[in-house]
């Protein structure tokens, strides 16, 4: 990532910084054997590689508490009695040190990456060290940067400062969203030098999701024909975290694993229209960067939308623009399918060992299609519910087909004008419906002002065939519409004082993101325009 300055922004007030004692010396969760229960066909054993002097950067305090931790706004300690030192803490979460309760290993899969297969790949510098059993359901706690694994391939096993510091700050920024995404409970630094496109230093982001389980993984055992594998996790996948795919066999559904597909389109599909929704932009949604369980996962190149461009891609690395934001729900339905030929083999497959009839491969082919199939009127459904949300509309039964050309010509309009998509949001909550006398804040984001006016009209003409009260349409709206998303300048800035050792602006930053919906007068500057060297930032998939 560059940039051509690194301008202050004005600040929120500082947290202080992170304590050792935000973590309690003896973790409040037991553990379980969880995906390692599998067996070792779908993982390797082995232990993090150390760090010299390892530092605590940041302790994020909402995924603190999903493990049963009690920390304070900045990491303060709750219960000051039972504080490891800081020392003890940087040394667990960096892997230098594995507690009694860790059981450290790296998962295998395979998949496609930028469309085309990419044979196994596999966890190539993530550990996970442990299964929490917690209030809140079962938690994986994974070591990201922690050194070389068998499925490293040509990589050296380790993040950058950087790096983690935009995947822990995003993880928890998609949270307060409201996005379903992995965590991110910590960040730990060590001066090791990393050599990306430039020298680093090294750091480790612990990430926390109910699990790490990929398309890949399935990718991986359908591609070696290990159909009792790839029926053995998906049991697991079913049982742990999806028990009612056993009980909607029936009618078109023919199997619990053709149910499963079909969940997983479906919280596919809600991901993708939340994403599109708030401006959100993965970058590298490759086969082995699709959560099964429907999560954001693996923050490497991502962008949220400043001026709305319908082909922005925010991965410098995709030159071919796969992973555009206009592409990303076509690419999910691209990568389901993907998952589907791997799961195909489970209810294909003759129990008495035969090879199935042509009959029966017709057959599964039409349940594949069955488990897909409700991803686009998914899709198409969430994806308006939000964006009528967005518009502050509370009726969808005046005039659908009115609404969508409304929507479309907006669209059209933002691209044109390469709007900004946050502010815009945001402004649009306030104008009045009867006129045009509050509309200057969104106005002005427009060099096409006539071109706005129109528009505006149609909305307020739309507004008011509902009876729509403003006040209450504004609180409606700015409930759904954040003010601060994570955007990239915004990272920049605190990435460039933590690499000179002042993390308060990715503890501010954090705390900022953490409330997107709230107005904080105090951190006003960041929800502004980006600076004009915000566009010279670039995110690669070294990022």
């Amino acid at each position: 990532m560059s940039s051509d300055s690194t301008s202050a922004v004005s600040p929120a007030p500082a947290p202080s910084a992170p304590s050792s004692s935000a973590i309690a010396a003896e973790p409040p969760f037991s553990v379980a054997p969880g995906f390692a229960a599998l067996g070792e066909r779908f993982f390797t054993r082995l232990q993090p590689t150390p760090l010299p002097a390892p530092y605590l950067v940041a302790v994020a305090p909402a995924a603190a508490e999903l493990l049963g931790w009690q920390a304070g706004h900045s990491g303060e300690p709750a219960s000051p009695d039972k504080a490891p030192p800081l020392r003890d803490f940087a040394e667990i979460f960096i892997g230098n040190r594995v507690p009694d309760w860790a059981d450290p290993l790296a998962t295998v899969y395979s998949g496609h990456q930028f469309g085309v297969w990419a044979g196994q790949l596999g966890d190539g510098r993530a550990i996970r060290i442990a299964e929490a059993q917690t209030a809140n359901g079962p938690w994986e706690i994974q070591l990201k940067g922690s050194g070389k694994t068998p499925y490293s391939r040509m990589g050296d096993g380790r993040a950058v400062l950087r790096s983690s510091i935009r995947e822990y700050l995003c993880s928890e920024a998609m949270a307060a969203l409201g996005i379903p995404t992995t965590r991110a409970l910590c960040i730990v630094g060590s001066d090791a030098p990393v050599r990306r496109e430039t020298i680093e230093t090294a750091a480790v982001v612990t990430r926390l999701a109910p699990t790490f389980i990929r398309f890949g993984h399935f990718e991986h055992f359908a591609a070696h024909d290990d159909v009792a594998a790839l029926r053995q996790l998906a049991d697991f996948v079913i049982d742990r975290f999806m028990p009612e795919c056993r009980d909607s066999v029936g009618g078109d559904i023919i199997s619990p694993y053709q149910a499963l597909l079909r969940e997983v389109s479906l919280r596919t599909a809600d991901l993708m229209a939340q994403w599109q929704a708030v401006g959100f932009c993965h970058g590298v949604m490759n086969t082995d960067n699709m959560s099964i369980l429907g999560l954001t996962i693996d923050y490497g190149p991502f962008g949220f939308l400043d001026a709305f461009d319908a082909n922005h891609i925010c991965n410098h690395s995709d030159t071919q623009g796969r992973y555009a934001y206009s592409q990303q729900p076509q690419v999910g339905f691209w990568n389901l399918h993907c998952l589907a030929q791997a799961l195909l083999p489970l209810w294909i497959e003759r129990e008495d060992g035969q090879a199935p009839t042509e009959a029966a491969k017709e057959a599964a082919i039409e349940a594949a299609h069955a488990g897909l199939d409700p991803f686009r009127d998914r899709y198409a459904q969430r994806f308006f519910q939000l964006y009528r949300a967005k518009l502050g509309l509370a009726s969808a039964d005046i005039d659908h087909v009115a609404d969508e050309a409304l929507l479309t010509d907006l669209f059209r309009l933002l691209h044109s004008q390469r709007v900004d998509y946050t502010l815009f949001w945001r402004n649009l909550a306030r104008i009045s419906s009867a006129d045009g006398s509050r509309d200057a804040p969104v106005r002005d984001l427009f060099m096409d002002r006539a071109g706005w006016d129109a528009w505006a009209e149609r909305y307020r003409a739309r507004l008011r065939a509902e009876s729509s009260d403003d006040a209450a349409r504004a609180v409606s709206m700015l409930a759904v519409n954040p003010k601060y998303v994570l955007r990239n300048h915004l990272a920049e800035v605190a990435i460039q004082r933590a690499k000179e050792k002042d993390f308060s602006e990715v503890q501010r930053l954090l705390a900022v993101l953490s409330r997107p919906f709230d107005e904080q007068p105090e951190a006003e500057s960041y929800a502004a325009l980006p600076p004009d060297w915000a566009s010279g930032i670039e995110v690669s998939c070294s990022s």
